[in-house]
């Protein structure tokens, strides 16, 4: 076959042969085909899109480009969660635990944050002596013995995905709904997990700006999973706003602590319970409630289980930043509007985040947002806490905060925190 004739296939609006999608994998993985043709066809796939059949051959190569793992030897059943990203989602510590205290196996593997979006392994990597990288036989250790593993997705599953979504985040192709679908749900059946959870974020915070486009992608990645056969559900939740209080990365793990020992904010709770409820059911797994895992305390016991396990220590303090600067109301009346891009991409400036994949984090940099929106707020009272290393970051970040935030005097309209339900 010739790259060019691909191209053109897809340019024209024409669908894509099995055969043709089998061998322009292939030969990109292989480095037959060109950067600069492969970007091309990522431009004319973006522009044109694809049928459902497309989509699923076309995952079905990047899954067979490199090894599938397989967790037939465990004593449970395999169920994982996948969330398109946001601010403050620290979803992923609280869950884990949770669903192996109700009988599961969580084979969790992530990744981590680049831009606004933060990123689990660089969230849990604040712990001392935690680390992220696994062998595939530790990671099976750790799943037998805990019933949880976070960690970082080996080299050799999907490789034709990593390629081909470091080529789009540098030529303007990874809105396409079609490639983000297939790059998603290639690392998570390549994963081997016998049943997967979508949490679809939505609104300013998250690559889905609206609910029509977050529906969209969520319908994809569902079918996608069903033609795979790997039960899949997806929830459509929101990311007007930030994701609890705590927005970084040690920040972020002492409010998923707080989560385990039976307290934190309510939207993290709630969203925790409900997405483990459904990868209990995903995984056939009754008679269990994640809300009694997390009170009876069966939850924390997994998560320090799982933690040192890792290499980890659960008791050790978490790293604090060194400076700190506290933004105030300016007037009394309610909180109206806290824009969870604003929020994130100071927490990037402070130094939780990264622009590129090899720049280095803070431990300790992010956002302490201490009143919600429709709270009821009192001029002086603090209303966000900026946490750095280094105090020169501060004017940045607090530049982005720039009309981030509103004071008003009726209760606003938000998005609810759990949208809609795709199966």
């Amino acid at each position: 076959m010739d790259a060019i004739d691909v191209i053109r296939a897809k340019r024209d609006g024409h669908a894509l042969s099995n055969e043709q999608i089998d061998w322009v994998i292939d030969a990109y993985t292989r480095g037959a085909i060109a950067e600069e043709q492969m970007s091309s066809l990522a431009m004319a796939i973006l522009l044109n899109g694809m049928s459902r059949a497309e989509i699923g051959r076309w995952t079905a190569a990047m899954i067979a480009s490199g090894e599938r793992m397989d967790f037939s030897s465990l004593s449970r059943p395999t169920t994982d969660k996948h969330s398109t990203g946001g601010v403050g989602d620290k979803i992923t510590l609280p869950l884990a635990p949770v669903v192996a205290a109700c009988g599961a196996a969580v084979p969790q593997l992530s990744g981590r944050g680049l831009g606004h979006t933060g990123g689990t392994l660089d969230k849990l990597e604040s712990i001392p002596g935690w680390r992220a990288s696994l062998s595939n036989a530790e990671m099976l250790d750790v799943l037998e013995s805990t019933g949880a593993v976070i960690c970082a997705a080996g080299s050799g599953l999907a490789p034709a995905d990593r390629k081909l979504y470091a080529l789009r985040d540098v030529t303007g192709t990874v809105e396409s709904i079609p490639l983000i679908a297939s790059s998603i749900m290639s690392k998570k059946i390549a994963e081997g997990t016998g049943a997967l959870v979508l949490d679809v974020k939505v609104g300013s915070g998250a690559f889905m700006k609206t609910v029509e486009d977050a529906r969209e992608l969520a319908e994809t990645m569902v079918a996608i999973g069903t033609d795979h056969g790997v039960r899949t559900v997806a929830l459509l939740t929101a990311m007007d706003r930030p994701l609890g209080r705590a927005v970084g990365n040690a920040v972020e793990v002492a409010e998923s602590v707080e989560v385990l020992a039976g307290g934190g904010p309510e939207d993290v709770v709630e969203l925790t319970v409900r997405l483990a409820r459904e990868m209990l059911d995903a995984a056939g797994i009754t008679g269990k409630d994640p809300a009694d895992a997390l009170r009876d305390g069966s939850a924390m016991d997994v998560w320090r289980r799982m933690v040192a396990a890792q290499g980890g220590d659960p008791d050790a303090p978490l790293p604090q930043a060194a400076e700190t600067h506290t933004i105030t109301a300016p007037s009394s009346g309610v909180l109206t509007r806290l824009d969870a891009f604003a929020v994130g991409v100071a927490a990037w400036r402070l130094g939780a985040g990264r622009a590129r994949k090899e720049d280095p984090v803070s431990a300790g940099a992010g956002v302490i947002c201490h009143a919600r929106p429709g709270d009821k707020v009192t001029e002086g009272q603090p209303l966000l806490t900026l946490h750095a290393d280094d105090p020169a970051r501060f004017d940045r970040a607090l530049e982005s905060l720039e009309g981030g935030y509103e004071i008003g005097t009726t209760a606003p309209d938000l998005l609810p925190l759990i949208i809609d339900r795709l199966s």
